[in-house]
């Protein structure tokens, strides 16, 4: 059985072109072991309902009809990746039955626990969703000041283009998580990152969370159109929604 780790922690998004902007809001994530029982706070359920939780469903495949770390295995299978003992999912939390997840993450750890597969699940807005798949391609350890890149195909604001690359770096500690995502785009682009400090995740935690930020994803999804309208009125170019693409995975 698995604890729950609470990432009570930041994220900033910085824009970079001939229009910027930049923001940094505090956040609250988990961390657990997708495939054990957790052993979890009395505040906290499991593909249940609780006052705070983690869906399967939630995760792993189309928003609403996600199949939890299972959905991970098969994607594995299909790019011939082996070894992975143990998938662990970075995400933000229901509060009160609802939750909208930016970006959540899949850590996956060979046998000596070493991180050497990372899925970026992204959402958007509109419930469109699409994962990057970041490994080095001789599948060793990813560490701390490793780059990891991707082609950007999804559309996740309309403030931005889909044409340009991400680099993604990870550093996964023990005592607190570090993540960076670098989105390039000619002159332009964005810099996104989640740091914090971890912790065993407690009834206290949650309570501190719920005062902090009661309205947990609400809160995240209202921040992220009070940015839009600042861009808007910045004169930021407004982009259509294209059809999103088919397929599930982008390798990086």
């Amino acid at each position: 059985m698995g604890h729950v780790d609470h990432i009570a922690g930041h994220t900033y998004h910085g824009r970079r072109g001939a229009v910027e902007n930049g923001f940094r809001y505090g956040i609250d994530y988990v961390l657990m072991d997708a495939e054990a029982a957790p052993d979890t706070p009395k505040l906290f359920a499991r593909n249940r309902r609780g006052v705070t939780s983690l869906q399967d469903s939630d995760h792993g495949g189309a928003p609403k009809q996600g199949r939890g770390a299972a959905w991970v295995r098969d994607v594995l299978a299909q790019h011939r990746i082996d070894g992975i003992a143990r998938i662990e999912i970075l995400a933000q939390p229901r509060v009160l039955g609802y939750v909208f997840n930016p970006v959540s993450f899949w850590l996956c750890r060979d046998g000596a626990g070493a991180l050497t597969v990372v899925i970026a699940e992204v959402t958007n807005t509109y419930g469109d969703r699409h994962s990057y798949l970041c490994h080095h391609d001789d599948l060793r350890p990813i560490g701390p000041e490793d780059r990891l890149d991707a082609t950007k195909i999804f559309h996740v604001s309309p403030f931005q283009p889909i044409e340009g690359s991400y680099t993604f770096r990870f550093d996964i500690g023990a005592d607190r998580i570090g993540i960076w995502i670098d989105y390039t785009q000619g002159n332009g682009g964005l810099i996104a990152t989640l740091t914090g400090k971890r912790a065993r995740l407690s009834n206290a935690g949650i309570l501190r969370a719920l005062l902090r930020r009661p309205l947990g994803a609400r809160r995240v999804l209202a921040l992220i159109h009070w940015q839009a309208l600042k861009l808007w009125w910045k004169g930021a170019r407004f982009r259509a929604r294209p059809v999103p693409p088919t397929e599930e995975i982008t390798k990086g």
